[in-house]
């Protein structure tokens, strides 16, 4: 069995390791070691998208094991990383929200926050053209804090807007346990979605 140590390895070079010795070696079984939650989740995604059962353990309170038996032919590329819709779907759904922080604008933050509460309830307008949502930095905090952000959120999900959740930053703001929407990504997934959008709004 391959066995890759990715321990203390920044987002999304997990990922992209994984992704590297499936094309090079084409392993039928692959332990990855992560140290920390999103990594391990990110992994696991990216193997059961490259036709792997995929099981995660955790020993030791700072070491993730995620194993992937019986992998696809044909190994995910880059294109396909992100979470999302079918290639005929994102033809006509390119639009991508980037978000980084959880109040919109500068000067007061209750201001702000009731700004961006007005800014995703305003989403909506967009019709069908709104293809995902992207949560970075501060911008994570919206998909873990209740209010109307997250009602608005968890409703665009339920319409079939694609919603990414950066899992370093719910990491570093200790949220990744309760994120209530979206789905948890790395760094990778983000990059590819932003060149496979077609227009980019980042208030």
């Amino acid at each position: 069995m391959k066995t890759l140590d990715c321990r203390g390895l920044a987002c999304p070079q997990p990922v992209m390791r994984t992704r590297d010795a499936l094309e090079q070696e084409r392993p039928q079984e692959l332990l990855v070691l992560v140290d920390n939650a999103a990594a391990s989740e990110n992994v696991s995604r990216f193997l059961r998208r490259s036709g792997f059962e995929v099981s995660i353990s955790q020993p030791e309170s700072s070491l993730w094991e995620v194993r992937g038996l019986g992998g696809a032919a044909q190994v995910e590329s880059p294109e396909q990383a992100p979470a999302a819709a079918p290639a005929a779907d994102t033809e006509n759904r390119k639009t991508l929200v980037l978000i980084t922080t959880d109040t919109l604008g500068r000067g007061d933050d209750e201001l702000g926050a009731r700004l961006m509460e007005n800014f995703l309830a305003s989403l909506p307008e967009l019709g069908p053209s709104l293809w995902r949502i992207v949560l970075l930095n501060g911008g994570v905090k919206l998909a873990a804090t209740e209010g109307k952000c997250l009602d608005t959120l968890k409703q665009l999900e339920s319409s079939g807007v694609s919603i990414l959740v950066c899992g370093t930053c719910l990491n570093f703001f200790h949220l990744l346990e309760a994120k209530q929407v979206g789905e948890t990504t790395n760094m990778m997934d983000v990059v590819t979605s932003l060149s496979l959008a077609g227009k980019v709004i980042r208030p």
